[in-house]
């Protein structure tokens, strides 16, 4: 008998149940699909969703060390965790920092990279995102991205992302984060010194589509990327579609998996 191998997809999670499914599953969904010999499992990092979930829905999802301790009592001697996190920010170093604590417990503990670990990642991103978008892109309307941001220096992958998108042209994507800098109003004076935009397309530029797509960026408070936008003279539309939707960010998932599976 071989012995018992599983991949653990981390998340940080969501309480929307359908962009959860159609996002995260879907991504869970890609793994399994690539690695048949892997047991494909769930945890979630976000201890507040993990607890809304148990006591709205019944259901139960791991933390992580619960994960791993769960592993481990199952016997599983091979494990690749794979965290569905953008970026190498606060969360991912907690993953790493837990992986890194559990490596005796395992034959084999390997830890996958973020999604935007490299250039090439940041490229394959764009094509993903030009892919959705390029039907909008018209010269009269603005694409903007929607970020989560974070204090720690990866912040400045969206950065980088908006240098290439230009770079390669693609000058009427625009990104912006809710948490950090740039910010939607540095967004808007973007827009605003272009002159020509008419129109707005928002999207989310997260793996799920969740509250921030749903109230930040969508919703009708005043406030709002989608309110500030119109009060600024656009017309707006939101996409809430998560990029755990779009197939080629899960093929770039996948790849990671196997990167960290080539790494013996």
């Amino acid at each position: 008998m071989e012995p018992r191998q599983a991949i653990l997809v981390v998340s940080f999670g969501t309480s929307y149940n359908d962009s959860r499914e159609k996002t995260i599953g879907a991504v869970e969904r890609a793994v399994a699909e690539a690695f048949p010999a892997y047991e494909v499992r769930r945890a979630f990092t976000s201890q507040r969703i993990i607890d809304k979930l148990k006591k709205r829905d019944q259901r139960s999802i791991d933390n992580l060390k619960e994960a791993l301790d769960r592993a481990a009592a199952d016997g599983i001697k091979s494990l690749i965790v794979q965290p569905t996190h953008l970026m190498d920010g606060f969360e991912y170093m907690d993953v790493k920092a837990e992986v890194e604590v559990n490596q005796g417990r395992f034959e084999r503990l390997a830890l996958g990279a973020p999604l935007l670990a490299s250039e090439a990642d940041l490229d394959a991103v764009i094509r993903a995102m030009a892919g959705e978008l390029g039907g909008y892109d018209d010269g009269k309307t603005a694409l903007c991205l929607m970020g989560h941001g974070t204090d720690a220096a990866s912040n400045q992958v969206y950065q980088k992302m908006q240098d290439r998108m230009i770079a390669g042209g693609y000058a009427n994507y625009y990104i912006g984060t809710v948490e950090a800098q740039p910010d939607l109003q540095a967004v808007i004076e973007k827009l605003g010194a272009q002159k020509h935009y008419q129109r707005a397309v928002l999207q989310p530029l997260m793996v799920v589509a969740g509250d921030h797509a749903n109230q930040d960026m969508a919703g009708e408070e005043e406030d709002s990327w989608k309110s500030r936008l119109e009060r600024a003279g656009y017309q707006v539309e939101c996409r809430i579609r998560g990029l755990g939707e779009v197939e080629a960010i899960r093929k770039l998932y996948v790849a990671h998996v196997r990167e960290a599976e080539w790494e013996k």
